[in-house]
């Protein structure tokens, strides 16, 4: 299916989305497992966050192993075997130093193409896709892997039921490649923004230069971080569809960061969109961070809830702070 609102001027250079690709580590983490140790239950988990379950990596897996394991299936899934770039957006490192993404690469076969980590925590997919898109239009590459990582097990205060029934573990992966802006997949725009007034909503305090000895678990303050993840997704999102002059009922799905069911209703609002185009994962497999679109869009379009030739906006939110925007005409894609 074709869109019939694009038009001649649309043919421009564009980085076009060919090929989807995931991974979920095999256990999976029900309310009642987690209620057995913190003072919570299934009701209160899912009435104030929408989550039944998350999949958690077993010990001594690492957030570039489920890389590995979704950028493979991305490949096979565009039918490719090598990419002159990568691109790993992740909250989660295997170590500070050095970056994941090489060792991801090298484990992958793809040879010495430049490969980077991208630090912005559940926006991290979308600021990858960014760059990568970057590198197309640049002519650095002509094709890029782009991977959301995240072992968020790892780092969750195990006695915190604010933190520790949210995040869950795995990755998504896509296939980039140079073309033009009115093919199904092209990413059509951007709309990027931080502030770093509030950086410390969301957080790690330990382990970096500031203040080594802090706790080294995840924090984050829920109420204020849902208050500015409505807000800033909304805003980012209706920024992005005015300079595309895309309507918001021209709009198919809406493919949000998969934090809290209500954040991505309450984003719906905002955009116009009825609830029910907003895709919604996370009761499945909880706030995977980087790799939440990537997996929301496989679940989405391997369900058949998403189609090629729909208009889709993915939109994301997470500390720094940091969000981000993007648009695509869904393409006729098989995930892996």
């Amino acid at each position: 299916m074709t869109d019939p609102q694009r038009t001649e001027a649309d043919a421009r250079p564009a980085a076009v989305l060919k090929g989807l690709g995931t991974y979920l580590p095999p256990r999976a983490v029900s309310n009642d497992e987690l209620s057995e140790r913190l003072d919570t239950s299934d009701e209160w988990i899912r009435t104030r966050t929408g989550i039944r379950q998350r999949f958690w990596a077993d010990p001594g897996t690492a957030t570039g192993d489920l890389a590995v394991e979704a950028g493979a299936r991305a490949l096979k899934s565009a039918g490719v075997d090598g990419v002159d770039a990568v691109v790993l957006a992740t909250t989660t490192p295997d170590h500070p130093c050095p970056g994941t993404a090489p060792w991801v690469a090298a484990r992958l076969g793809l040879g010495p193409v430049p490969a980077y980590d991208v630090a912005a925590v559940c926006a991290g997919f979308v600021y990858a896709l960014a760059s990568a898109a970057g590198l197309i239009l640049t002519g650095v590459a002509e094709r890029v892997l782009v991977i959301g990582a995240e072992t968020y097990s790892g780092i969750l205060d195990p006695a915190d039921r604010n933190t520790a029934v949210i995040f869950g573990d795995g990755a998504g992966a896509v296939v980039l490649e140079a073309g033009r802006a009115d093919e199904p997949g092209a990413l059509l725009g951007f709309d990027l923004g931080s502030d770093g007034e509030q950086h410390d909503l969301i957080a790690i305090p330990g382990g970096g230069s500031r203040q080594r000895a802090a706790s080294p678990y995840f924090t984050m303050q829920g109420k204020k971080v849902f208050a500015q993840a409505v807000t800033r997704m909304g805003q980012s999102s209706t920024a992005l569809l005015e300079r595309l002059g895309w309507p918001k009922s021209s709009v198919d799905r809406l493919v949000g960061h998969q934090a809290n069911v209500r954040i991505l209703h309450a984003v719906a609002d905002l955009l116009d969109i009825d609830r029910e185009r907003a895709v919604v994962n996370l009761d499945r497999v909880g706030n995977t961070s980087a790799a939440s679109i990537p997996l929301a869009l496989a679940d989405a379009a391997g369900s058949g809830e998403l189609r090629p030739g729909e208009r889709v906006v993915l939109t994301a939110f997470g500390g720094g702070l940091a969000w981000g925007s993007t648009a695509l005409v869904w393409p006729d894609v098989t995930p892996n």
